[in-house]
């Protein structure tokens, strides 16, 4: 067991820090202000960088390197910002993987190609307004027909709702009840039937496009079907990749806190000396570091033990719950730090705190997590109807 990064790691990290801090905070600021994401020939420069699909096989158009070198990456563009760091996060762990492990080979090289070469956008559709924790609750339907499957419902709460190119749309494809019924396909953007919300206006995550989808009769290829109904476990597995994503996002929001106060209390007099010269300053950035570093290896811990499938739900959840809850305290902490500052728009402390909070909603709640926990250590899951 080492801990150490191998130098190829230590020079893909410190590439991509050099990119985000030389090119990204102004682009950032832009999607804070006007709650846009990242202009499109921005997420072109991503993928001729080599940042989109770091752990996507070559064949796929990925560079075919591991979890750990593709959470390396997005923690160094998290920390600038949510917005900026989302495209990276969506085609390194979000649904684009899911595509790629259990779609069809057709599917599977008509898009995850394309979301490598930065010409396409893929999002995951889940919750709907009777259907978030409670997912297996979900409501809208897949039917098909011949060589096509018709949709309807609609989904609440979609990171990319209306920007998004496509979508891994999770719907019941059978009359089985719960679970054995759910299965998903991929929807893009552009089929007839599919209409989308107005963009939501959320505490944070201003940059990160979210609204409704509808579905009318969206008809699509029975090819893009990516799990038949009674997949619902292999959605989840692919799922938990993705939580090591959330996991990493929220870490780069406390881990950008960190660095942006350290800075700050070397620089800030009150009394005659710095502030980092009281020892209560001292304790607070400690914490910060102790949480820091946890996170970051419970994360990575996850990422290695995957390498060659998928991560397993407790290893997962572990992961994101305490990332999650300690983002929320380091973000916290630093705005405290940083007094007046830290609570001013003018200087972005207060929206690394606000979207800290929404990672610990986002892929899963903090609570959730915690009964996944309970679930794997017993080995059983708990009936929450009763």
């Amino acid at each position: 067991m080492d801990f150490r990064l191998t130098e190829d790691q230590i020079q893909l990290r410190e590439t991509a820090r050099n990119f985000a801090r030389a090119e990204l905070p102004g682009i950032a600021k832009h999607c804070e202000e006007n709650a846009e994401p990242p202009p499109h020939d921005l997420i072109k420069r991503y993928a001729e960088m080599g940042f989109l699909g770091v752990n996507v096989p070559a064949e796929y158009g990925g560079l075919g390197l591991g979890n750990i070198e593709a959470l390396l990456i997005l923690e160094e563009f998290a920390k600038i910002s949510s917005a900026v760091a989302f495209p990276i996060f969506e085609s390194c762990v979000g649904p684009v993987r899911a595509i790629e492990h259990f779609g069809s080979d057709a599917l599977k090289s008509r898009v995850v190609p394309a979301v490598c070469k930065g010409e396409t956008v893929v999002a995951i559709a889940m919750s709907e307004p009777d259907a978030g924790s409670a997912l297996t609750d979900l409501k809208t339907r897949a039917v098909q027909k011949g060589d096509k499957v018709v949709l309807n419902g609609m989904k609440r709460w979609c990171s990319g709702g209306g920007h998004a190119d496509g979508y891994v749309v999770y719907c019941r494809m059978s009359d089985d009840p719960g679970a054995r019924g759910i299965g998903a396909v991929y929807v893009e953007k552009d089929t007839q039937g599919v209409s989308f919300g107005p963009q939501e206006n959320l505490m944070g995550f201003r940059g990160v496009p979210s609204s409704d989808i509808f579905f009318d009769d969206a008809e699509i290829p029975a090819e893009n079907i990516v799990v038949p109904a009674g997949g619902f476990k292999k959605l989840m597995e692919a799922f938990d990749l993705e939580r090591c994503g959330n996991a990493t996002m929220a870490l780069g929001q406390a881990s950008g806190a960190l660095e942006d106060v350290l800075g700050y209390v070397q620089e800030r007099h009150q009394f005659g000396k710095p502030i980092v010269d009281f020892q209560a300053v001292q304790l607070r950035l400690a914490e910060m570091q102790i949480r820091i570093e946890a996170a970051r290896l419970l994360i990575h811990r996850v990422a290695c033990n995957a390498e060659h499938g998928l991560p397993s739900i407790l290893d997962s959840s572990v992961a994101k719950c305490y990332a999650n809850e300690i983002a929320r305290e380091v973000t916290g902490s630093a705005v405290q730090l940083m007094g007046a500052y830290g609570y001013s728009r003018e200087f972005g402390m207060e929206r690394r705190m606000r979207d800290a909070w929404g990672w610990g909603i986002a892929g899963g709640a903090i609570d959730i997590q915690k009964i996944n926990i309970a679930s794997a250590m017993v080995g059983r899951r708990f009936n929450q109807r009763k």
